[in-house]
């Protein structure tokens, strides 16, 4: 890089609308470290640090404490990965302003029953009050989104088969006009996104996640559209009558659920009889080179702190679904992931739900040009997964 691209400490604070003392605090804190420093050891900065740093103040606005920051902007460095950190930010700025309004709107209702004697809805009042209490779950949906977008990135643009995992898990429900669908833990909606041009018209699809942020998600991705309706819940205690839907779907939740009999029983409930579940999961093999590649790097590594596939796999599935529904069959997607840009497969690493972000917050550099270096010729990825399809 050209010494002009360099800021000082001052200029670098200077051009961020930033005290110099915060500069040195993110410095010390871990969060921002220069991108190098003069012989004398003064430290520089460049334009690449700036766009941290607006990550940094942005979240540390959203109310993130600096410990969430620093693990949340480990790959900042990363231009695909601070792209996609963008937009989910965009998002949940969307969702702040929202809450914002609606309290807004609340506190006039209340001035105005106030100034003309009316009786006061306090437990509205309260209701919306409790809205700022979202702001501590900001993480978790920052963090689901993310991990959202760098698995589905992974698969996406780097999976062998021609068909997507999403266009395929369409083809497996075989949807029909008139059809009535719930799909559990819907995420961002992907599954109808991907798939909404060979949807029939005549649908009545209920989106559900236990996530309001996931769900807001959704209904943005899929607009006004008169077959989709979205509902919170737990699917531990689904809160539709018996006999309700032709078909419930639940695209890798089973093995994330703490009582999954009680999942499948709810499902076997809401369906009709001859009514269909269909249910992904993955096997024993899928993506083990990446486990493989990070214990290489740092053996305490553990990638999730569940072993997933043994809670339900394609492996066992088939027992836990049996008590459940008839005419059980099991399909094999087949597939696989090469790749030799490293950039995409560390966001996914850094997506898992084990101990990677808090090991390498300090060696951050050090693992890229180690992955860099293992998937420069190449790097095969197995993928083992695949879906069951039930009968009522």
């Amino acid at each position: 890089m050209k010494k002009d691209a360099y800021y000082t400490s001052g200029q670098f604070a200077k051009k961020a609308h930033v005290t110099l003392r915060a500069i040195r605090y993110y410095d010390k804190q871990n969060i921002l470290k220069p991108s190098a420093r003069t012989a004398a050891g003064a430290r520089l900065y460049t334009d690449a640090d700036l766009a941290k740093l607006q990550q940094i103040l942005l979240l540390k606005y959203l109310g993130f404490s600096l410990e969430d920051i620093r693990e949340m902007t480990l790959a900042s460095a990363d231009q695909q990965y601070l792209l996609e950190s963008m937009r989910i930010q965009k998002k949940l700025l969307r969702q702040k302003m929202d809450e914002m309004q609606a309290m807004d709107e609340a506190i006039d209702r209340t001035i105005e029953a106030i100034q003309t004697e009316q009786a006061i809805d306090w437990n509205s009042m309260l209701d919306l009050i409790h809205l700022t209490a979202v702001e501590r779950s900001l993480k978790n949906q920052y963090q689901n989104a993310a991990n959202i977008s760098a698995r589905i990135r992974l698969h996406r643009e780097y999976s062998v088969n021609p068909q997507g995992w999403f266009p395929w898990i369409m083809q497996q429900c075989n949807l029909q006009p008139g059809m009535r669908i719930l799909e559990l833990g819907c995420g961002n909606g992907a599954l109808w996104t991907e798939n909404r041009e060979q949807l029939p018209a005549d649908l009545w699809v209920v989106l559900s996640d236990k996530s309001e942020g996931m769900l807001k998600d959704a209904r943005r991705a899929l607009g006004e559209d008169s077959r989709f309706s979205y509902k919170k819940f737990d699917c531990e205690k689904i809160p539709y009558e018996e006999e309700m839907f032709d078909l419930v779907i639940a695209d890798h939740v089973l093995f994330y659920c703490e009582d999954i009999p009680q999942v499948l029983a709810e499902c076997r409930r809401v369906l009709k009889n001859g009514g269909r579940f269909l249910c992904s999961t993955y096997g024993k093999q899928h993506m083990r080179e990446i486990t493989d590649l990070v214990q290489q790097f740092h053996k305490e590594i553990v990638l999730s702190a569940e072993v997933l596939y043994e809670r339900f796999g394609l492996e066992n599935g088939e027992n836990l679904l049996a008590p459940y529904f008839s005419e059980i069959q099991m399909r094999r997607y087949e597939d696989a992931i090469e790749i030799a840009e490293a950039e995409p497969l560390i966001s996914y690493i850094l997506s898992c739900h084990g101990n990677q972000n808090q090991l390498l917050l300090n060696q951050y550099k050090e693992f890229r040009e180690f992955v860099s270096a293992r998937v420069a010729d190449g790097f095969y990825i197995t993928k083992d997964a695949g879906i069951f399809l039930c009968r009522k």
